[in-house]
């Protein structure tokens, strides 16, 4: 497919952004990938998502093979697909001793259901398992969470945002919030404000989709929760001459880095991509603007 760069007005802004741009695989897509150093620049954060079902095993195996190309490996850690703390201490131990792992992705994951006692982010930090990294990133949803908030409010989120900062505050590991991929900015820039109102000081990494098929980001939006933004999407998918045309970011993204340059002290801090489209894809698309 063909890459379309940001306008030369925005391009120093994006690439600043773009600094340290971190992407999510998965063991079965990760598999796809013959050289992940041909794709990505070195040092790259890289999260390995775990969906529920999926062996330890294949996570670790990911692991060591990212750890062995240079790449700063993050893997999630969802608290409703565990058993029990044992579980946990069990991964936490092989992805330290077999990948050498030092930073983590906390969150609830998405069953709805439990499969054990263990249901958030919190209880997870609350083991004391996780003393000691690096870093820990949590999740954040500009966007809303009603799995969380059920009746669209923010009440919980922002109660167990602030618990995190307090966390944070009396911990030595970095801290950051990665947020759920949207399609506009204003959603994200003035959640942001708000985080900062609360007083939140935790970095906020926004999270975009990497270029792919419109059906695909509506999909994939919809099983996610994206909320207002999704009309971006929506919009586009009524217009005949782009239905077929894959989706990119660059209008959000541009939006974000001007955001960024004219408020330099936003909680905003770096990128992540979710490569919906394909990790290749989204990979070609990050070097060619500046990543």
């Amino acid at each position: 497919m063909s890459v379309v760069s940001l306008t030369k007005n925005n391009a120093a802004p994006l690439a600043e952004l773009l600094e340290g741009v971190s992407i999510e695989v998965m063991p079965r897509t990760a598999a796809k990938v013959e050289d992940f150093t041909a794709i990505l620049p070195a040092g790259t954060r890289v999260y390995i998502a775990h969906i529920e079902g999926t062996p330890i095993e294949e996570m670790t195996d990911t692991a060591k093979r990212l750890a062995a190309g240079g790449f700063e490996v993050m893997p999630h850690f969802p608290a409703r697909i565990m058993r029990d703390e044992a579980q946990l201490k069990e991964w936490i131990d092989r992805y330290v001793s077999e990948a050498g792992v030092e930073t983590a992705l906390l969150l609830g994951g998405s069953p709805t259901t439990p499969v054990g006692k263990i249901d958030s982010s919190i209880q997870l930090l609350e083991t004391g398992y996780f003393d000691g990294f690096k870093r820990l990133h949590i999740a954040g949803h500009p966007e809303g969470n009603k799995d969380i908030d059920a009746k669209g409010t923010t009440t919980n989120v922002d109660e167990a945002l602030r618990w995190k900062q307090a966390y944070k505050d009396r911990s030595d590991a970095e801290m950051a919030i990665i947020t759920q991929f949207a399609f506009a900015a204003k959603p994200v820039t003035e959640w942001a404000e708000r985080l900062a109102d609360m007083g939140i000081t935790m970095p906020v990494h926004a999270g975009v989709a990497g270029p792919a098929k419109l059906q695909t980001l509506i999909k994939f939006a919809i099983a996610c929760g994206v909320g207002p933004s999704l009309g971006v999407l929506q919009k586009r998918a009524k217009d005949l001459t782009k239905l077929m045309r894959p989706f990119e970011p660059t209008e959000v993204l541009n939006d974000l880095a001007v955001y960024k340059a004219e408020n330099p002290d936003s909680l905003i801090d770096k990128i992540h991509f979710f490569p919906l489209g394909g990790i290749k894809t989204s990979a070609e698309y990050m070097r060619e603007n500046g990543a």
